[in-house]
This record gives C-alpha cells, sequence and structure tokens, in this order.
C-alpha cells in the first residue's frame, strides 16, 4: 500500500505542475502590455522621422502647411496639378477679397487622386468651394501612370492615416513594381536620406504640420514667352481619355452626395485646338451635373493675360506677373457667383494678413527682375518636365 500511496502522491505531483510554455494570464498580460508599449514607442519614433526623410520641397512644404492650418478655417481649397500653385496667389486673394484658399496641389496631378484629396481636406476643413484644376484630365491615364513619381506626389505627401491607406488602394496597383508596402511605409523608399534629419528645416516637419509663409503659393520669376493660342474659345467637342470622363463622373458625384460646392477650372496656357475641344468636352458633363466650368482660355483679353511675357516657361506655367492677373480675374470671378466671406479684420487670420504683407514685397521684387529679364531678352531655358 505504500509504494501505491508513493506512486499516486508523484502523479499529483506532476498533474499540478505548469504544462512546459503555458503562461498564467497575468503574466500574458504583462506580455502583451509589454508589446503594445513596444509598438507605441515604434510609432512615436517612425512617424516622425518618416516625415522628415521624405524629400524636401515645394510640395512638401505645402501640404504641411495646409496641416498646419486651423480647423474649418479655409474658405476655398484648390486641387489640381502644377497650374495651380503659380497661377494663384492665395496671399493677393486673402489681402483683397479676405477669403482664405489654400492649394492641394502636385507635379503632373493624376485626376484619379483629386476626389482622395477632396476627402483629406475634409478631415479638417469645411470648404464652402473647392476649385478643381482640369488641365490633366486632357492626359491619358496610361502615360500617367508610367511614372508613379507622380502618384507619390500625392500618397508620400499626406498623414498617415485611414484615409492614405485608401488614396494608396485607389491609386497604386496591386501588381505596381515597388509594391503597395513602400507606398504605406514610405519611408521604406526614403530611408536613404538621413540627411535630412540635419537639417534644421525638417525638424519643423515631426508632426508634418508647419505654416507655410505665401499660403502655398510658389513665386516665379523666369520668362519664357510664346505666342498667343489661336484657339481659345474655339467650338467644337472632343472626348476625354475614357479613365478620366470615369474619374470625373465619379468626382462629381462625390460631391452631389455631400452637397459639396464647387467651380472647375482650366488655367490659361499654349493649348491646342484638340485640347480646347476637350475642355468643351469637360464643360458639358460639368455643367449637367449642376456645376460651374471656367475656361480661362476663353477670356484672355479680360484676363489681360500677354503670353510674350507673363509666363515663366514657354505657355506652361505663368510667371508672378501673370499669376497676378490670374488671381485678380479669379477674385472678380468668385465675388460674383460665389456667396464667400470676407474675413479681413478677424484676429484669428493674423497669420493670413503677414502672408499678403510678404507677398506683396516679393510681387515687387520679383516683377522688377521680370520687367529686367524682358529688357535684356533674357529668357529660361527649356526644361522636360520630369
Amino acid at each position: 500500500m505504500d509504494k501505491v500511496r508513493q506512486t499516486e502522491e508523484v502523479i499529483s505531483r506532476h498533474s499540478v505542475q505548469e504544462t512546459p510554455g503555458k503562461k498564467e494570464p497575468g503574466e500574458k498580460r504583462r506580455e502583451a502590455l509589454q508589446a503594445a508599449v513596444f509598438v507605441l514607442l515604434f510609432f512615436f519614433i517612425l512617424l516622425p522621422v518618416s516625415y522628415m526623410v521624405r524629400t524636401n520641397g515645394d510640395v512638401k512644404d505645402r501640404f504641411a502647411g495646409f496641416y498646419a492650418e486651423k480647423k474649418d478655417s479655409l474658405d476655398v481649397v484648390m486641387i489640381g496639378s502644377s497650374p495651380v500653385f503659380p497661377y494663384y496667389a492665395a496671399p493677393k486673394l486673402w489681402g483683397e477679397a479676405g477669403i482664405a484658399m489654400y492649394p492641394l496641389s502636385t507635379n503632373v496631378q493624376r485626376p484619379a487622386a483629386m476626389r482622395y484629396l477632396a476627402e483629406e481636406a475634409e478631415k479638417s476643413q469645411s470648404p464652402a468651394l473647392y476649385i478643381f484644376e482640369m488641365r490633366m484630365f486632357t492626359m491619358e491615364e496610361a502615360g500617367l501612370m508610367e511614372n508613379m513619381a507622380y502618384t507619390r506626389g500625392v500618397t508620400d505627401n499626406l498623414k498617415y492615416s485611414r484615409q492614405r491607406i485608401r488614396t494608396i488602394q485607389g491609386l497604386v496597383p496591386e501588381n505596381d513594381g515597388e509594391g503597395r508596402l513602400s507606398y504605406y511605409i514610405d519611408i521604406m523608399k526614403y530611408h536613404t536620406n538621413w540627411k535630412m534629419l540635419v537639417l534644421p528645416s525638417e525638424w519643423a516637419n515631426m508632426f508634418y504640420r508647419h505654416s507655410h509663409p505665401l499660403k502655398g503659393y510658389t513665386f516665379r520669376d523666369e520668362v519664357g514667352p510664346q505666342p498667343q493660342p489661336a484657339c481659345g474659345g474655339a467650338e467644337g467637342v472632343l472626348a476625354i481619355p475614357e479613365e478620366q470622363e470615369t474619374y470625373l463622373r465619379d468626382l462629381l458625384a462625390w460631391l452631389k452626395e455631400n452637397g459639396q460646392e464647387a467651380l472647375f477650372i482650366v488655367s490659361p496656357y499654349g493649348e491646342s485646338l484638340e485640347e480646347q475641344q476637350m475642355f468643351n468636352y469637360m464643360a458639358a458633363i460639368v455643367e449637367e451635373s449642376g456645376y460651374g466650368f471656367l475656361n480661362m482660355n476663353d477670356y484672355y483679353d479680360e484676363i489681360g493675360i500677354v503670353f510674350e511675357e507673363d509666363f515663366a516657361d514657354y505657355g506652361s506655367h505663368t510667371n508672378a506677373v501673370g499669376a497676378e492677373k490670374c488671381t485678380a480675374f479669379l477674385k472678380e470671378y468668385l465675388l460674383a457667383r460665389y456667396a464667400l466671406p470676407d474675413r479681413r479684420g478677424d484676429a484669428s487670420y493674423d497669420s493670413w494678413d503677414k502672408s499678403y504683407e510678404l507677398w506683396k514685397t516679393r510681387q515687387d521684387e520679383a516683377v522688377r527682375t521680370i520687367r529686367e529679364r524682358i529688357a535684356n531678352e533674357d529668357y529660361a531655358e527649356i526644361v522636360e518636365e520630369e
């Protein structure tokens, strides 16, 4: 019996011992907490570094400036490609009409990005009006996707968020050569930019929000003359690429669904007859949906644009003189058709007053430079856009 009792005691002792590898509930909670703390610390460090090592430049400064604007303080958000930021001087519009307008603009911006950028804007702003620049809708989508840098101009300048993930999923094919992962975690692409961490200017990008001194506007003081196009105001229609029409109709449906007011514009440039007819085609679609369409190529005289003097790069983008004229024309157009407030005198917009004063000073300097270049026939070198 003693041997039986001893055997039972051994079995009993083994039965109450922990199974190898099995953890008590308290230990599991501690490990889960440690893992969570590690993840939080990782992202606390990763996100600021990721923002800082993104390639610096005008687009990065423009988007960081947008995120720095006070919540629900913008009256107008303008979305589009490179015709936006050198054509329309937001500080001038503010100083002369009290309208707070900010551009969400990138180089060679794909039309597919417009809706996503409007949704991004809605996260922090409630503008009375969206303005969409339409030049890129004449382009074939396949051509725009040959260089995914055009897409990264949008995705890599958004703050990390669920909306940014949706934007990447909408703009980047699953079979993209780089894979979506480097878009989701863009530090994978820019990890060699460690030199950015020693630039004082980039420390302001730790949280990707710092005020833009000119509210997103970019000065150009070069001169690239071109004869005025003869097709402005021409009649006839030509269908735009099928993908772009799909994106346009999707954008219009989103605007309708969300009760948003919008204006679609084409900035003056050295357009072809085929492009003018495409804009006529777009205008019919937009106006059928109940929105305004303004093709400034139909108003050269009213704008006072001089193609031989007012462009920085041979009819593609205005210099500071052309921008002042386009901004003035747009201002009058907006005041005549939209109920936008005049916020001048509101102390909460003091940064806009400072931007206007800075713009006036720099505008005077740019005008002098442009006049000297015209007098000396010091014209810009022709550089193909990347």
